[in-house]
C-alpha cells in the first residue's frame, strides 16, 4: 500500500483489541477518531503516553472524538500493560488498544520504521519498532491529519486536541457558508 494522504478514506480493518473485536469503520460511526500507534507495550514513553491520553479522554469526548491506540503486541500483553498503567499513573484506560503482532494494520497505515537500523530485519513484520503515528479521521472516514514521530520520541497530545478544534471549526464555518449560499445570503 502506498502512503496515505490527507483526504484519503482511512482503510477499514477488523482487529482484536482490549475491548473485543473492532470493525474500524463501523466503530467510528459518525464520530471523529484519534488513532495513535506505539512501538511496544511496557516501554516508558508508551506507558506515559497512554496514561496522558487516558487523562485527556474527557477533552476528546467533548469534541465527539473517539480514541484508539495500536501497539505491536497481543491483547493479553495489552491488558497486563493497562493494569500496569493503572498502578503507576492511577488512571483507567477506557479506550481500546489494538493488537497488531503481525503488523498487518501497521503496514496498512504505513506505521513501521524501516529506517531504524537497530530494529529492522529482513522481514518487515518482525520489525520491533512502529513509528509514533497519529491519524485524525473525520466522521466520513477521511484522514484529516497525520503526524509521525520517531519511535524514541513522545508526542504532545494537547497539540492534537488543538488540531481537532481547528478542523472542526473549519468544518462548521464551511457548512455555514454553504448554507448561506443555498439561502442566497452570502
Amino acid at each position: 500500500m502506498g502512503q496515505l494522504k490527507l483526504g484519503d478514506i482511512a482503510p477499514d480493518f477488523i482487529a482484536s483489541t482490549t475491548q473485543g473485536t473492532l470493525n474500524f469503520h463501523q466503530w467510528i460511526g459518525d464520530q471523529w477518531t484519534f488513532m495513535f500507534s506505539h512501538p511496544a507495550d511496557f516501554t516508558p514513553v508508551c506507558t506515559t503516553e497512554i496514561a496522558a491520553v487516558a487523562q485527556l479522554q474527557p477533552e476528546f469526548e467533548k469534541r465527539n472524538c473517539k480514541i484508539v491506540g495500536i501497539s505491536s503486541d497481543i491483547v493479553e500483553d495489552h491488558e497486563a500493560w493497562l493494569n500496569d498503567i493503572h498502578e503507576i499513573h492511577n488512571v483507567q484506560v477506557q479506550f481500546p488498544i489494538i493488537a497488531d503482532a503481525d503488523r498487518r494494520i501497521s503496514i496498512l497505515y504505513d506505521m513501521l520504521d524501516v529506517e531504524d537500523s537497530i530494529s529492522f530485519t529482513s522481514s518487515i513484520t518482525q520489525n520491533l519498532f512502529n513509528l509514533r503515528t497519529v491519524y485524525l479521521i473525520d466522521p466520513s472516514k477521511k484522514i484529516r491529519m497525520s503526524l509521525t514521530y520517531p519511535a524514541s520520541c513522545g508526542r504532545n497530545f494537547h497539540e492534537i486536541l488543538r488540531v481537532v478544534d481547528v478542523l472542526q471549526l473549519r468544518d462548521r464555518m464551511v457548512a455555514q457558508r454553504l448554507a448561506s449560499c443555498k439561502n442566497g445570503t452570502s
